[in-house]
């Protein structure tokens, strides 16, 4: 055994025993299983990592090229019709046979799961909870709200909610102008609200799209152009939506919570992903609730 793989095995035992000792000091229980194939699992790539590493190191520096020349070749480099190293190849079938053991002996998908518990007690805690606050005052839900957004939207959208000098949707205002016609002339594909997407071009297009996005941002007050007919078919004549069959063009509501938590949402600032299942329907109703005091 050359020096070099034996300087990578130390180097691999010296992690083995730095990976035990912060094991021991974090009282993780080895008994455990899964804390026991983990711990396994760290001590096999270590092994493994140094070793072959400093294998093929040494074997850089000695070997050389033999074998039959492939007749193609780029640029005149050639390449060898060597077959496929036989520890590559051993080691690709023994982590298949692992796999299919471990799927179906080793941890099958019905047997106990540390993650399976917690989601399960995630689960009945969420219909606790959502019992608890089923009726909760409006009080209540705005400061349920502030908390939500403080943590799960701040961080994007601004403590304030004004969108981080436009690197996200600004809360204290609903849409911009350029929003409005971005949204017109791209269409919008992702909120899946019951009158359908807003297709792209829309029914409005030049100055009479101008007026209607003006008309949107400036919190659709004084008289409505002649073209925001075409756009009150599907968002109502107050442009509140049609009882949630259409986004909201005037408050942040539920509805419209709901809708862009579950699809995520695309427009010119950016792309803001899909958040299904991370919220309850009353975490959902609260956020939408505070959203509502952020706009100017």
């Amino acid at each position: 055994m050359n020096s070099m793989v034996v300087k990578a095995l130390v180097l691999a035992g010296v992690l083995i025993v730095g990976t035990l000792v912060v094991v021991k000091q974090m009282h993780i229980d080895l008994s455990d299983p899964v804390n026991m194939i983990t711990f396994l699992g760290a001590i096999a790539i270590a092994t493994l990592a140094f070793g072959v590493a400093a294998k093929y190191m040494q074997q850089m520096k000695t070997d050389t090229a033999t074998g039959e020349l492939a007749e193609e070749n780029w640029d005149g480099i050639g390449e060898y019709k060597n077959e496929l190293p036989a520890g590559w190849a051993y080691s690709f079938l023994g982590v298949m046979i692992w796999a299919v053991w471990y799927f179906l002996w080793g941890f099958p998908l019905n047997a106990y799961s540390q993650i399976g518990e917690y989601n399960k007690e995630v689960k009945a805690y969420n219909a606790k909870f959502e019992e608890v606050h089923k009726n909760a005052s409006p009080e209540v839900l705005k400061e349920m709200g502030e908390s939500i957004f403080l943590v799960q939207c701040a961080p994007c959208h601004g403590e304030t909610g004004d969108g981080l000098s436009g690197k996200a949707q600004d809360f204290t205002k609903r849409f911009t102008k350029e929003q409005v016609l971005a949204v017109i002339k791209n269409g919008q594909y992702q909120l899946k609200y019951p009158m359908g997407d807003q297709m792209k071009g829309g029914m409005v297009q030049g100055k009479d799209a101008e007026a209607v996005a003006e008309y949107i941002a400036n919190g659709m007050k004084g008289d409505a152009p002649a073209a925001w007919g075409t756009c009150a078919g599907c968002h109502g004549q107050d442009g509140k939506g049609n009882g949630g069959t259409a986004p909201n063009l005037v408050d942040y509501d539920e509805p419209l919570v709901q809708h862009v938590l579950a699809n995520g949402k695309t427009g010119i600032i950016g792309h803001m992903p899909a958040f299904p299942g991370r919220f309850t329907p009353v975490q959902e109703k609260a956020l939408a609730a505070y959203l509502q005091t952020l706009k100017q």
